[in-house]
């Protein structure tokens, strides 16, 4: 298989803090090298959450646009997908950074259970970010968490909201969500190849599933995302040493499967990106 693969890293998340694993980059500083070494060793895609200087979790455009402009800076070319992730933030807070028109924005189309709570994506707050998406020409990241995502996303797709070809990722897991299955994920494949057959899709495995998803996706044919926000550990007895250590990792399980690591401007052209520079 000739088909380049394209590697997402999330460099940071809203949960893992430096006491899980001291790599984890929370200021900007620290996001825009970690990211830098990730894109050295194959990533295309930045997937970003921003931090406040207490580790929690923040919304705030100023801090997005400082990562965006850092990373835009230090790693030509790459994919800046910032998230609108609901632990960052309520309702409508989770899409003001939009208006800095980033490549990409994560956006997920229905709600789920989480650790310790509910995800809530209302039918209403899908709509408002997929219209900020559509005005500011952002192509979304689906975030599937569950197979009705998958059929949703196609409804919204169908109806012009997520216009172009849809981008879906499958995120398997997540404790009280979908669970690190293979016949579950055969069947996402199979249901994005039946309703979207001209979609792309990466799969993400969140914990100890990490690189067993990754793999699942690689051999597939499809792409994948690996980062600190997703897994700490680099196997059950050791931390992973950086996103960059990940990424690599990544890339060596393409070479098994003879993937190519995707290059920006491949990963740019499969999505239907803006080239670089825009």
């Amino acid at each position: 298989m000739t088909k380049p693969c394209i590697i997402c890293v999330a460099i940071t998340g809203s949960v893992p803090r430096k006491k899980d694993n001291p790599a984890v980059p929370v200021t900007i500083s620290e996001q825009i090298e970690s990211t830098h070494a990730a894109y050295e060793a194959g990533a295309a895609i930045c997937h970003a959450h921003v931090r406040n200087a207490d580790e929690t979790p923040s919304s705030d455009p100023e801090k997005f646009a400082a990562l965006k402009e850092g990373v835009e800076k230090h790693c030509p070319g790459m994919i800046v997908q910032l998230s609108t992730g609901g632990r960052s933030g309520a309702g409508t807070e989770r899409g003001g950074m939009l208006s800095l028109r980033p490549d990409m924005a994560s956006l997920s189309v229905g709600s789920n259970n989480f650790p310790t709570r509910v995800y809530e994506n209302p039918p209403d707050l899908v709509d408002w970010l997929a219209a900020e998406m559509r005005k500011y020409d952002v192509k979304p990241e689906i975030e599937a968490f569950d197979l009705s995502h998958i059929h949703q996303a196609v409804a919204l797709n169908r109806d012009g909201r997520i216009p172009g070809k849809l981008y879906i990722q499958f995120v398997m897991g997540v404790k009280n969500a979908m669970p690190v299955d293979r016949d579950v994920f055969d069947y996402y494949v199979k249901t994005v190849n039946r309703l979207a057959p001209d979609a792309s899709w990466c799969a993400a495995g969140v914990g100890a599933g990490q690189v067993t998803v990754s793999e699942w996706a690689i051999a597939a044919g499809g792409h994948t995302r690996t980062g600190l926000e997703d897994n700490v550990r680099w196997d059950k007895d050791t931390l992973a040493p950086s996103n960059a250590a990940l990424v690599t990792r990544t890339a060596e399980i393409c070479a098994r499967y003879d993937r190519p690591v995707a290059t920006p401007a491949q990963a740019r052209a499969i999505l239907g990106l803006r080239p670089y520079p825009s």
